[in-house]
């Protein structure tokens, strides 16, 4: 596996495999590895010929009061799973590299990215598109490999990549959870014991709407209200948010559910900001 560090090493590398007619497929992360990250690996594995993986904590996705000083950054255990994994290019830039001396160009994807998280972290979006954005154009993948556990992050990534022409294909991989039904983050690691039995109130609201909705309801208020009192039963949650939105636009559904929804939540245990979702496919 070659670790490369900069895009002009990037660009070389890629176009030595292109040459070849390989076949390029990309996860970006911000390291801290876990299942969920290996499973979109071993996805882009199978799918082509050469994979590449970014290690970068993006620090313009950030806000003021967040975590970007104690968000973990193992990469020496990051850099043994990936190998370990048969990866052939890991990009691990530093932050001079990928934001240059007086950099002022962003990425803002209008609508969807005040929409979610979007809302509840004012800028994420615009740091998340602004960085995907220079990593498309540094290994230029063929396809590229998100996780459905950040749903509207792949929402937003999916319309840049529509309204900018990119020429790469978007993979989705499903959600990875514990055995207790927890889905795999990288922040799991800041909940105690106790808290992360607490968390897992975030999966048992999504199974809740999902009992109502394939039980027939298809009112968004009352699949909401659904939610809501699973989450009232557990004190120590502090919701961020609870919606039915569009799969696409991440636009709030009004009236009855017709087509897919994405049920999504977020609530903070402790300090630690958690989210999951569920996606509502209507019988046809």
């Amino acid at each position: 596996m070659l670790t490369i560090t900069t895009a002009h090493q990037m660009h070389s590398a890629v176009a030595g495999f292109r040459k070849a007619g390989r076949t390029i497929g990309f996860v970006p992360t911000m390291g801290a590895l876990h299942d969920g990250h290996l499973s979109l690996v071993r996805a882009a594995r199978a799918q082509c010929d050469i994979v590449a993986v970014s290690i970068f904590v993006n620090p313009t996705q950030f806000g003021p009061t967040e975590d970007l000083a104690k968000y973990p950054r193992p990469f020496e255990r990051d850099h043994a799973l990936l190998e370990a994994e048969g990866v052939e290019l890991l990009f691990a830039p530093s932050v001079e590299e990928m934001y240059p001396a007086r950099a002022t160009t962003f990425v803002n994807v209008e609508g969807p990215s005040e929409r979610l998280d979007g809302k509840s972290r004012p800028g994420h979006f615009r740091g998340v598109t602004t960085v995907v954005a220079k990593l498309f154009n540094i290994v230029t993948p063929d396809r590229a490999y998100f996780g459905q556990k950040d749903a509207a992050q792949v929402a937003v990534i999916r319309k840049m990549v529509r309204d900018l022409l990119f020429p790469v294909e978007i993979i989705v991989g499903p959600i990875v959870r514990e055995a207790d039904g927890l889905a795999m983050s990288s922040r799991n690691v800041y909940l105690s014991p106790e808290q992360r039995k607490q968390a897992l109130v975030l999966r048992r609201a999504l199974d809740a709407v999902e009992e109502a909705f394939c039980s027939g309801q298809v009112d968004p208020t009352v699949l909401h209200e659904r939610a809501h009192q699973t989450f009232a039963a557990e004190p120590a949650a502090v919701v961020d948010y609870i919606e039915l939105v569009d799969t696409d636009t991440l636009e709030p559904i009004t009236g009855r559910i017709k087509l897919p929804t994405l049920c999504a939540v977020a609530a903070k245990i402790g300090n630690t900001r958690l989210i999951d979702n569920t996606v509502l496919h209507p019988r046809k």
